[in-house]
């Protein structure tokens, strides 16, 4: 998932199971499909061959827990969220409700669905993996960052005012083209960029039983290649200032900076060092099957199809995993690339990667 929030757990361990109870969740992530209609090579989520979906009425059953539990904030993951035939049905149910709505696509079906867009969603959060070249290569979709970028065209001109964010995750197809990756997100229109590590070590993302080092070594990076990522971000960071104060680049120089250290831990060059991150205290993900899990990375705590949401949260495995789960130590944690983080005193859904 696109970098969402990261968050702070304060000594879980030595705090009553009771303490962990969930009351409030302000942000669910969901995916109402599960197939991808990419290629890509960080990702093996478009392997999978059986369809499933969220239907209205499963969304519909939910939506009491939903307003007890406070979500304020329902973000569309996947798989590609725009597989799903009715998903802008999902939306609109969901903003009926005053829930803010965000899609994270590839974008390959933006401009056929420009309408839907822009009349469903709050924002919109699109993969791009570098310049055309680059991203057509990563994606493995002829004309992928051509459709991509004659999408957003289209929903722009229906709806201008309407967020539109890009991701682009950090691997060896594209650590030497992130400078180009920004200049891209800016000539195709786009109010930010967000850069993350990319991923190669959990069973998220269909990786089940995880990937073997050979698999690994085609998305992380060698020395020689984390040498020169790092010189890419100390340029793209003494170049881009001003992007930097604006928040056109989402990151800050230490957060870019933790990237270069993500792929030297890899290589047992340093120390993995957990981010901050609350996610399973303030967040669910729901996929199209039905599973419940603190985060993308952590396993399933259950399923929305044989108990109620607010069973799966609140429900001895739940409280169980959260009064154990130290972020700061837990293997899993130390290697996260996508955390999040929600400061609730003055917005309770305010983010930040």
């Amino acid at each position: 998932m696109s970098s969402l929030v990261s968050i702070t757990a304060t000594s879980p361990t030595r705090e009553p199971i009771a303490s962990h109870v969930i009351h409030d969740l302000p942000v669910i992530v969901l995916s109402p499909h599960n197939r991808c209609n990419c290629r890509c090579m960080m990702c093996d989520i478009w392997r999978i061959r059986e369809a499933r979906s969220i239907t209205p009425a499963e969304l519909d059953k939910q939506l009491p827990a939903f307003r007890d539990f406070g979500v304020r904030w329902v973000v569309f993951s996947g798989g590609e969220p725009q597989l799903n035939d009715d998903w802008f049905v999902l939306a609109r149910m969901l903003r009926s409700e005053g829930i803010r709505v965000t899609i994270l696509t590839a974008g390959l079906l933006l401009e056929s669905q420009a309408e839907l867009v822009a009349s469903s969603i709050d924002d919109l959060i699109v993969s791009l993996d570098g310049p055309a070249t680059v991203h057509n290569q990563i994606r493995r979709v002829p004309g992928a960052f051509q459709q991509l970028a004659a999408g957003v065209r289209a929903v722009r001109q229906l709806r201008p005012e309407l967020g539109v964010r890009a991701r682009c995750t950090v691997q060896k197809a594209n650590y030497r083209s992130l400078i180009e990756t920004l200049r891209s997100a800016k000539e195709i229109g786009l109010n930010s960029i967000s850069f993350l590590a990319a991923d190669a070590t959990s069973e998220a993302f269909n990786r089940q039983d995880g990937w073997p080092e050979e698999r690994q070594e085609r998305i992380m990076l060698d020395t020689g290649e984390t040498d020169a990522l790092e010189r890419e971000i100390e340029q793209l960071i003494a170049e881009n200032v001003e992007d930097l104060k604006s928040g056109f680049v989402t990151e800050n120089e230490s957060k870019l900076r933790r990237i270069v250290r993500h792929f030297r831990a890899h290589l047992g060059q340093s120390g993995y060092q957990a981010p901050r991150c609350n996610a399973p205290w303030v967040s669910a993900v729901i996929d199209a099957s039905g599973e419940v899990r603190p985060c993308f990375f952590h396993a399933p705590i259950g399923n929305i199809h044989t108990q109620s949401l607010r069973e799966v949260l609140n429900g001895p495995q739940a409280l169980r995993f959260r009064s154990e789960l130290d972020v700061a130590t837990n293997s899993l944690c130390q290697k996260c690339v996508c955390s999040l983080y929600l400061q609730q005193e003055n917005n309770p859904v305010a983010a930040t990667a």
